[in-house]
């Protein structure tokens, strides 16, 4: 009896051996799951962060581009659109005039100055301008 007894005990030992180590991976389970919670949470709110500031920058570029489009639209003042027909109705009227100079078949047409280079004394302005 004294062996079954010695076995009992022994098997006892085992079985308190058994269960403090299911205790120990449980505990190592429930941390385990518990960082992977936290993880999964930190992860959840970084995707809605930049998930709002993704639309944030979407709108400010959408906005953007409408003010552009608007910019681009706009009528210019009745002072530039004039002076722009007028510019392009003188350069429609002077094209014959200049037609064959830029072909290379006349001289410079009538009425074109070439502008002369002005000369300055730079080392003594005091003496240019007492000339």
């Amino acid at each position: 009896m004294a062996f079954y007894l010695a076995q009992e005990v022994q098997l006892a030992r085992r079985h308190d051996k058994i269960l403090s180590q299911r205790l120990v991976l449980l505990q190592q389970m429930e941390n385990h799951l518990g960082d992977k919670k936290t993880e999964k949470t930190s992860q959840t709110q970084a995707a809605d962060a930049a998930y709002k500031r993704n639309a944030a920058l979407l709108n400010d570029i959408e906005a953007a581009e409408k003010r552009l489009q608007a910019r681009v639209h706009r009528q210019p003042h009745p002072d530039i659109a004039k002076l722009e027909t007028l510019y392009w109705a003188s350069v429609e009227e002077s094209i014959p005039k200049w037609e064959q100079f830029l072909l290379g078949r006349a001289q410079t047409p009538v009425g074109f100055k070439k502008k002369k280079s002005a000369k300055y004394n730079i080392s003594h302005p005091e003496g240019a301008a007492q000339r």
